[in-house]
């Protein structure tokens, strides 16, 4: 299933080519194009075991009611609402991939497989495919039956060089995947290159459906065609009006063909979710203070500790929680791009982390409250090489490899050799990190080296890093279930624009050791070239580590409800309004709105409330 990162009527067919936004047109005729994937010649093999899962506990709350809208928002308008091509890996995308839906999910707490657009699965003995009966119910948003084919469809789909997408071109390949179709309701996917233990396929086979009733055949204007298109999807919500540069809105669907299903009910209560774009982030506070957003991450200590010691907190009509939780750490740091000329030395990489006084950040900014990332791949357990850690702010290593290739400190005292300072901008887009960013920018200043603050606004930032103009990166990748490298590691994907390589590591030994890592049958194997892997990019440094936060803590208004446990061992956003492993687990509560709105006009007060919930706390932790 995808994550890289997230207009309706009644369920008619929309699209939208608005210069400036707006609701969207309704279409309720459809394409004439119909595509079939043509039948497999073969029956199915008659010793498949049909798997499903309807065993596992639920982790809504059966007390969710649906209602409400919900006003959250983007620190820039997405510069598409295409998944594909130029542009579209952006955090907003993931709120659009959300609601495509997998066949499959895992279950946040168990990590079993789960029913999502299938309802059963098997296994087939060549650890390579895997076969699924579809849910006969689900439905496109423009109300056409969901099938098999369209599976198909997207194969067809992200082969055509019309999406523009080398990477999709790529994995997707003729000789790489396969998808057969059985009948309208079965199918086999098939990863043609991997040979995976089969608690592991799942990961390697997973695929969503794409509606070829509605794209049809493809063609030269796809990208401009299809850039602020609405997209039929078969998930609970689906953009119904934007407003280019202001916001975008999703709408959920009534009568939603997945709403009932075990693992789905109670959850994704809310009528509508609005985002709004708010581009100052020092802003959003103030929107929040005012009712005009409906929750504020509060993780900074000096939100938890400082900007909330205000009066609707002190008068019960905002909330704060704070949430542990036992998850896949993001690896959040530096990346340095080694095509510049500074980093192609291992040397010079290394002295810019052993400048990085990150511990002096914690310290002075951080109250102590975060805990140092040691590496990209923490939290996986099994997988995850615990003995690796992150260097540390260091002067006299710093000086070691200065020296061992040959630079002298100039008149400035920032290193120089051949008339080359050791200067390189730092590019970011969060406010938040400015005051880290000055801490590091003084201790490194003392190491000799020196950052220039390149702050941009998120979009802008996005587009320069995949273009690969950036020289250092304060960047954030979204986590899977077990470590991924190719993306971001392999040489292929190096030196060249709209890659997750944005470090442009070009290292054959690496490579060797992650297509080991990739195509292994054994799991035992599997997890001794993770962890050698992860010993081996340690090595490369070409990202700086920062910091790991094992919890999340969100203020929102009272009137908004969460389950008793207030999410899964995997939420990292108690206020997630689509993704379909732990989000849409909160509600609007009317009458408690109601209650506060009277009161906070009538001066009348609450206990405040402010929850500490460590069911899921690290073992580490403890």
């Amino acid at each position: 299933m995808r994550k890289v990162i997230y207009c309706l009527a009644a369920y008619a067919l929309l699209f939208v080519m608005f210069s400036c936004g707006g609701k969207a047109d309704v279409e309720t005729g459809k394409s004439d194009y119909s595509f079939k994937a043509p039948l497999f010649s073969e029956p199915l093999p008659d010793d498949l075991v049909w798997l499903t899962n309807e065993t596992d506990e639920v982790f809504a709350s059966p007390k969710a009611k649906k209602g409400g809208t919900m006003v959250t928002f983007l620190p820039s308008f997405p510069t598409t609402f295409r998944t594909v091509g130029p542009d579209s890996n952006s955090s907003f995308r993931g709120y659009i991939d959300d609601n495509t839906l997998g066949l499959v999910e895992l279950h946040p707490d168990t990590e079993n497989i789960i029913p999502l657009l299938a309802t059963h699965w098997a296994y087939k003995g060549d650890n390579k495919t895997m076969y699924f009966k579809l849910n006969k119910n689900a439905r496109w948003s423009d109300g056409v039956p969901l099938t098999a084919h369209d599976f198909a469809y997207t194969l067809k789909f992200l082969r055509s060089e019309f999406i523009v997408s080398p990477y999709y071109n790529e994995v997707f390949a003729e000789d790489k995947f396969e998808v057969v179709v059985y009948d309208d309701y079965t199918l086999a996917v098939i990863n043609k290159e991997s040979e995976v233990i089969q608690s592991d396929l799942f990961f390697h086979v997973n695929i969503w459906p794409t509606p070829a009733h509605y794209y049809g055949e493809l063609g030269e204007d796809f990208i401009e065609k299809y850039n602020w298109a609405i997209v039929p999807n078969p998930g609970p919500y689906i953009i119904s009006e934007f407003e280019k540069g202001k916001s975008v809105t999703f709408t959920r669907k009534k009568d939603w063909w997945g709403k009932d299903l075990k693992y789905l009910k109670n959850r994704f209560n809310v009528d509508k979710v609005i985002f709004k774009v708010i581009k100052d982030s020092n802003l959003t506070w103030e929107y929040f203070k005012k009712g005009e957003l409906d929750v504020h991450g509060i993780t900074h200590p000096m939100y938890y500790y400082d900007k909330t010691d205000i009066d609707i907190f002190h008068k019960g009509y905002a909330n704060k929680i704070w949430f542990y939780n036992d998850t896949q750490q993001t690896p959040w740091g530096m990346f340095l791009n080694r095509d510049n000329e500074l980093f192609k030395s291992a040397n010079l990489r290394y002295a810019f982390a052993h400048a990085m006084n990150l511990q002096l950040v914690n310290e002075k900014i951080l109250r102590n409250e975060y805990y140092r990332l040691e590496h990209a791949y923490v939290g996986y357990g099994k997988y995850t090489n615990n003995t690796i850690r992150a260097r540390r702010f260091d002067l006299d290593k710093v000086n070691y490899y200065m020296k061992e290739e040959g630079w002298n400190r100039g008149s400035d005292g920032i290193w120089v050799k051949n008339g080359l300072r050791f200067s390189v901008d730092v590019t970011y887009s969060s406010d938040l990190n400015t005051q880290r960013l000055v801490v590091l920018k003084e201790e490194a200043q003392k190491a000799g080296i020196e950052l220039k603050l390149d702050k941009l606004d998120s979009s802008a930032q996005y587009k320069k890093v995949m273009e690969k103009k950036h020289e250092v990166a304060e960047w954030i990748w979204s986590t899977k279930f077990r470590p991924v490298y190719f993306q971001q590691y392999l040489s292929e994907y190096a030196h060249k624009p709209q890659t997750n390589n944005i470090t442009n590591t070009d290292d054959k030994d690496l490579d060797a050791l992650i297509d080991k890592y990739r195509f292994s049958f054994d799991e035992n194997e599997r997890i001794a070239l993770s962890l050698q892997v992860q010993e081996k990019l340690h090595e490369e440094c070409s990202f700086v580590p920062w910091f790991m936060i094992p919890y999340v803590r969100q203020a929102f208004w009272r009137w908004w409800r969460l389950p008793d446990i207030p999410g899964t061992k995997s939420t990292d956003n108690l206020f997630e309004p689509f993704d379909t492993k732990f989000g849409g687990l909160f509600w609007f509560d009317k009458d408690m709105y109601d209650e506060t709105q009277k009161a906070m006009k009538s001066g009348k007060t609450y206990t405040p409330v402010e929850i500490k919930d460590q069911t899921y706390l690290m073992e580490i932790l403890k």
